[in-house]
């Protein structure tokens, strides 16, 4: 389990999924107001193709990440994946309108989209992999101030950093 904690706000972890971390981005109003502002040099495909410091509403699937420090955020650094880096994003979806979700109810959106696509990204079933999952997801606060609805999924190998990829790693 990836032992730092992070929050597009102050997001929830997974026990039962072994979602180790959560991700979440703004605190503040006034951080919220620039979303989007900030994003990395990417290629036709949306690939970064420089490291940079980026609002973590412009992180995308497919982005890789050094490891970063726990707690709630309002950006992230973004490398190439052809870089060693730490956590790659390889799914996202959105979660319904409504009410800000229950820590149960989030578990089980986080469950039914998180492990199916890793299984699709990875090429083996979560429970037979010795990669790791944790999600970047919405706050009370961000769900209400910025109608932040994306939950992102983030795989990461607990041996360390890698160099590439870890789509079809199988392992």
């Amino acid at each position: 389990m990836k032992a730092q904690s992070f929050s597009r706000a102050a997001g929830l972890t997974v026990a039962a999924l072994a979602l180790a971390m959560s991700l979440t981005g703004c605190s503040a109003l006034s951080d919220l107001l620039q979303v989007g502002k900030t994003d990395a040099q990417r290629d036709d495909s949306g690939s970064v193709t420089e490291s940079a410091n980026i609002d973590i509403f412009a992180l995308k699937v497919g982005d890789c990440m050094p490891q970063s420090e726990g707690g709630v955020i309002s950006e992230a650094d973004v490398v190439p994946c052809a870089e060693p880096h730490a956590d790659e994003v390889y799914w996202e979806f959105t979660l319904p309108e409504g009410d800000f979700p229950s820590t149960e109810a989030l578990s089980a959106a986080i469950e039914a989209e998180c492990l199916p696509a890793f299984e699709t990204f990875a090429g083996i079933a979560y429970d037979a992999s010795a990669l790791e999952v944790y999600t970047i997801e919405p706050t009370a606060e961000t769900w209400a101030q910025a109608d932040d609805r994306i939950v992102q999924c983030v795989v990461y190998d607990p041996a360390g950093d890698v160099t590439g990829s870890l789509k079809g790693a199988a392992r």
